[in-house]
């Protein structure tokens, strides 16, 4: 296992501009997840002058809310300060409020997973672990002039390459915020020396558009998978793409320069006897995904543990919202998966409908107004197909189904 150690920063990332953006991609996931839509929330960057009431109409639960999420984030409830943030108006009030909680205590991060149609948990993570796989990416990354991303702080994978990489990198290197960038024009954008925080379905648009990449880019994809197609087409467009495999659970454990590829193991991760898990600083860790070992430093991710898939960079439980859907009183049973790559790339159900349940075209409808009650945007189904009963195997296990055009309803997109 390698000692390498983390950087150490000339200042805390808490005092640099990072903090601001962090709560406030915090404070808009969460008032998005209560309001199951991020419709009437402004885009980022937002000023320090920013009134959670006034601007985002935030009422004085979602704001005890939205308080409760930085606190477990930050570890605010450790310092006690995390009771000063109801009472407090603003964007700039919450930061100075963290910062002087962070000042007391900085040595843990929480990031919580998505938990859409399913429970979300905090993942705790120690500073300095963090720090140390920046140290590892600078290497394998080299010089940078500007990061461009379109990936929010609060989430491990924007906090490790937007918040923490800026500080380990040489010189400096310039944030641009991309997310208001449409894909087609990000090549166009992008110049010699940047790097480009992204995700999957982004990256898909980057390469449907075809546009070729200024000489010495590099690009770095993770949150899910990224189709073998798109990371070829990326690379025949002149992109240096890093594929990087992890979880909001583990951070980093592995990456990878070329499609169909093993991954590599991190230098301080090493394989374990037991599946399902690895070993860091001498302590097991669970995995979210099983692995097909390829020796002892290389790996292929082969499924997730707990069946979850990946909607939009978001993990969905297709089980979980099968439950949802079968509430609703025209619905006997429901089955939900993801969409094969010919289909799309979101949910579709299912349904065995009541026996006094409506028409299926009505029902269609009902439900996809239901979905948008109950559900965040990723876990609702886009279509939904009507049977007597749920397809199955021979064995008796649910199988998947063939779209019957005269059999399936396709609701107004969510």
């Amino acid at each position: 296992m390698s000692t390498l150690a983390p950087f150490a920063p000339t200042r805390p990332w808490w005092q640099q501009d990072s903090l601001p953006r962090l709560i406030a991609d915090l404070a808009r996931s969460e008032l998005a997840a209560m309001r199951l839509s991020h419709a009437g929330l402004p885009h980022a960057p937002w000023s320090g002058e920013l009134h959670f009431e006034r601007d985002l109409g935030a009422d004085s639960l979602e704001r005890f809310q939205l308080a409760t999420a930085l606190s477990a984030a930050l570890r605010m409830e450790q310092t006690g300060l995390d009771e000063q943030l109801p009472a407090l108006p603003t964007l700039a009030g919450w930061c100075s409020i963290a910062q002087a909680s962070l000042a007391l205590q900085d040595a843990h991060i929480s990031f919580r997973t998505s938990g859409s149609s399913g429970a979300p948990k905090q993942c705790q993570h120690a500073l300095a672990q963090l720090e140390q796989e920046v140290q590892y990416w600078t290497g394998v990354l080299g010089p940078v002039k500007r990061i461009l991303y379109t990936v929010p702080a609060h989430h491990i994978y924007g906090f490790l390459f937007t918040v923490l990489l800026p500080q380990a990198l040489p010189d400096a290197p310039q944030l641009v915020d991309a997310r208001a960038t449409l894909p087609a024009r990000l090549a166009g954008l992008a110049r010699t020396g940047d790097l480009i925080v992204s995700f999957p379905d982004y990256w898909a648009g980057v390469a449907a558009a075809g546009q070729p990449f200024a000489h010495g880019v590099a690009g770095i994809t993770s949150t899910a998978p990224c189709p073998d197609p798109v990371a070829l087409q990326l690379q025949a467009l002149g992109l240096d793409l890093l594929q990087i495999y992890g979880s909001s659970e583990t951070a980093g454990i592995g990456w990878r320069r070329q499609a169909g590829e093993a991954y590599a193991l991190l230098p301080y991760w090493d394989r374990t006897a037991q599946p399902g898990m690895l070993l860091r600083d001498g302590r097991e860790v669970a995995l979210q995904d099983t692995l097909d070992w390829r020796g002892e430093r290389a790996f292929v991710p082969a499924g997730r543990i707990d069946q979850a898939v990946q909607v939009g960079g978001v993990n969905v439980h297709p089980a979980a919202t099968a439950a949802v859907l079968e509430r609703h009183p025209g619905v006997a049973q429901a089955s939900v998966r993801l969409m094969r790559p010919d289909e799309g790339q979101r949910l579709k159900a299912f349904i065995v409908p009541a026996p006094a349940g409506a028409q299926e075209a009505a029902l269609a409808a009902e439900l996809a107004a239901w979905a948008r009650a109950h559900l965040t945007m990723a876990a609702r189904p886009v279509s939904f197909t009507f049977g007597s009963n749920l397809p199955r195997t021979k064995q008796g296990k649910l199988a998947d189904w063939i779209i019957d055009a005269g059999n399936e309803s396709t609701p107004e997109q969510p």
